[in-house]
């Protein structure tokens, strides 16, 4: 029976490719670009002016088993779970159950947000969606083969839950907010949220292939999360759902998109209203000059003209892109179950297609850091304390005028910091630490990835765990030093 569904699955290609053949340039590159990253799978679908005009699956959703990916093969979409989640967010700021506006610890019960500088109150909702609020990186994997219990969102607001730059500062892009976003859809709607997703968000667009994790249904119908060297990943959850724990196909991601470019189809509910789907595509705080985020949405402003709507997502065994440009009326949705899954550049041949003017966005070459060479108002020995939600750690870190950095934990070796960047008044670098919280058990070499900002007499910031493998997470901790 599998080597029938296989080969009705290759003729239905095969009959797709004749019927969409100005996209074999397009199959051709997928394929190169499967074989040569090693790829098990990819599942690919575009719209255009509110029709779905070519999907398609490549390789494996399961190579051990020989299940082939197709378009309705469900994907862990990683990141892209939160424009997802503020789509479920956005119903219940239209029907004036949350206020985009007021301060987010209005909606958490006790489970409050700590502004260790500036104002708790600035921290609002719409500056937790838009990573502007004050809340640090934030990333933990919990994995089924390991003992380790996922902490309830409580705990890890007790635990992490702390606002270390103020509310509008910078943008610092944190897992953690959509966790919290996840939380007041909870505690505002009285439904888990799973259930209010499938109830308010997938139904009423026609989602059938797109759920919050998986249950025994849906196992069968998702694809294997490989590791680069090809080993399968066990099934692993977070501590912050809303912020990657969706998976969908990319026939139901590419849907969502025609929802959000107002492409009002008969076969889906209109959950939000055009000045809704408008407000989450209104970009409110910049990353840099020509993108940042509006309700979750990445909008960007590209050298080649045109102005997307996107998001991206990538995680051990995921690498996933949904492009929309708004003025065309596209949308490009790449899936693929591996975190180097080449989605990026398979999206710009995809558009390369629709679009003669489309240019791939240039990349940012990172150079050499310049060398760092402290003032004044650095350079010396400062003293103060890593907090962590056991206790209470001596931490020091010294300036040279030479320009180098020596940093460490009470009763561990001082090592000097590597990676240093100083800009703005953030300093940024890489010390040795390990710390004794169950949840940093991954950390090991124990490393501390230092974001620290000069505050007239005191370095405050945060110190987040960090190592080659994701299963250490990025648990950040707040620092705050005054000099000897």
């Amino acid at each position: 029976m599998r080597n029938l569904a296989v080969l009705l699955l290759s003729l239905a290609g095969i009959a797709q490719a004749g019927a969409a053949d100005r996209f074999d340039s397009v199959r051709s590159f997928i394929e190169a670009q499967r074989v040569e990253g090693d790829i098990a799978g990819i599942s690919v679908a575009v719209s255009q002016r509110g029709r779905i005009v070519w999907e398609q699956g490549f390789g494996w959703a399961d190579r051990e088993n020989r299940i082939p990916a197709t378009e309705h093969t469900m994907f862990s979409l990683a990141s892209i779970s939160k424009p997802i989640t503020a789509t479920g967010l956005m119903t219940l700021v239209q029907a004036g159950k949350v206020d985009l506006d007021k301060p987010v610890n209005d909606y958490l019960g006790a489970a409050q947000l700590k502004a260790r500088v500036g104002d708790a109150r600035d921290a609002t909702v719409r500056r937790v969606a838009n990573h502007s609020s004050g809340l640090p990186l934030h990333y933990h994997l919990i994995y089924s083969d390991e003992p380790y219990r996922k902490a309830s969102t409580e705990e890890t607001l007790a635990h992490y839950g702390n606002l270390i730059t103020l509310p509008g500062e910078r943008v610092e892009y944190s897992n953690l907010g959509y966790g919290v976003l996840d939380y007041i859809i909870r505690r505002v709607s009285g439904m888990s949220y799973a259930d209010f997703m499938a109830a308010e968000v997938f139904a009423p667009l026609g989602l059938t292939r797109m759920s919050v994790g998986l249950s025994p249904a849906t196992e069968s119908l998702a694809a294997v999360r490989y590791n680069p060297d090809g080993s399968r990943i066990a099934f692993y959850d977070s501590d912050h759902q809303g912020a990657s724990a969706v998976y969908g196909s990319a026939h139901d991601l590419v849907r969502f998109a025609m929802f959000h470019l107002k492409d009002h189809r008969p076969d889906q509910r209109a959950i939000l209203s055009d000045a809704s789907l408008d407000e989450m595509q209104r970009r409110t705080v910049n990353e840099s000059e020509r993108s940042g985020y509006g309700v979750s949405w990445n909008i960007v402003d590209r050298d080649n003209g045109y102005r997307t709507v996107e998001h991206g997502g990538g995680m051990p065994g995921v690498g996933v892109v949904l492009l929309m440009i708004p003025s065309e009326d596209i949308a490009v949705a790449v899936l693929t179950n591996h975190r180097q899954g080449r989605h990026r550049a398979i999206a710009d041949k995809v558009l390369q297609t629709l679009l003669p003017k489309w240019r791939p966005q240039p990349k940012q070459e990172r150079g050499d850091n310049p060398p760092f060479v402290p003032g004044p108002q650095l350079q010396g020995k400062w003293s103060g304390s890593l907090h962590t939600y056991k206790s209470e750690i001596p931490i020091t870190v010294e300036f040279l005028a030479s320009g180098e950095v020596r940093a460490g934990l009470r009763g561990q070796h001082v090592s000097i910091v590597r990676q240093v960047r100083y800009n703005d008044g953030l300093f940024e670098g890489l010390m040795a630490g390990q710390l004794d919280t169950p949840d940093a058990r991954w950390n090991d070499p124990g490393m501390l990835d230092l974001s620290l900002r000069l505050r007239g007499d005191r370095l405050t910031g945060g110190a987040a765990t960090t190592s080659e493998d994701w299963r250490a997470g990025a648990l950040t901790h707040w620092v705050e030093l005054r000099r000897n």
